[in-house]
């Protein structure tokens, strides 16, 4: 039987990432690249965004499952380096933007737990969907960060190395990225090292704003 609090936070974890992949888009617009707006991907409707696999089959899957894991991601939002105004650092602001997204939600989500606990109002199933609410969204900005392709952060990687030295992990890595992404994924669902680490990082967080 589907857990209805389950249903709620896959739907929030769906509208986290659609949230992620706007902001790499509104970024790359600000910055003079207009290939995510002329592709209809600056909104907030979800059909734009989804991927049948990754947005749809997948969380499915998990939910079905009963397992209190859940994965999900939209489609990439496209963009331009060569049209942004900022060469140097253009691609660097546009792929941290989603992860920087991500903080954000985090942070109104905590801050409702502080809201609804200070006027007594909602009840232990609200604060339980915000807390984890606030959880999924750290865990998104943690996780797309790794500097591993096709995440956010290999990006950044690429963006803060020498040129030569990027260019040869760069190939190394579109090489080889399926292979290696897989056993990370692998690694990080048949192990909890990296689960807690993130939720002993993200308690700190909720206590020190409550």
């Amino acid at each position: 039987m589907i857990d209805n609090i389950q249903f709620i936070l896959i739907i929030i974890l769906i509208f986290s990432v659609i949230l992620h992949e706007v902001a790499h888009g509104l970024t790359a617009y600000m910055l003079g690249d207009s290939t995510a707006e002329r592709a209809g991907r600056i909104t907030l409707n979800p059909i734009p965004h989804i991927d049948l696999f990754g947005t749809i089959i997948v969380p499915a899957v998990f939910l079905l499952s009963g397992t209190s894991a859940f994965l999900a991601w939209a489609k990439p939002v496209p963009f331009n380096p060569n049209n942004l105004n900022d060469k140097k650092w253009g691609e660097l602001k546009v792929a941290i933007a989603g992860p920087i997204s991500n903080i954000i939600l985090m942070l109104i989500f905590i801050i409702s737990v502080v809201v609804i606990n200070f006027f007594g109002i909602g009840n232990e199933v609200i604060f339980y969907i915000l807390f984890w609410a606030g959880f999924i969204n750290l865990f998104l900005a943690i996780f797309n960060l790794i500097p591993l392709v096709p995440l956010d952060g290999s990006k950044v990687l690429f963006s803060l190395l020498p040129f030569e030295i990027s260019r040869k992990i760069k190939y190394f890595m579109d090489k080889y990225y399926l292979y290696i992404f897989l056993i990370f994924l692998f690694i990080i669902f048949n192990t909890s090292f990296i689960f807690e680490w993130i939720r002993f990082i993200y308690e700190k967080i909720f206590f020190l704003i409550n």
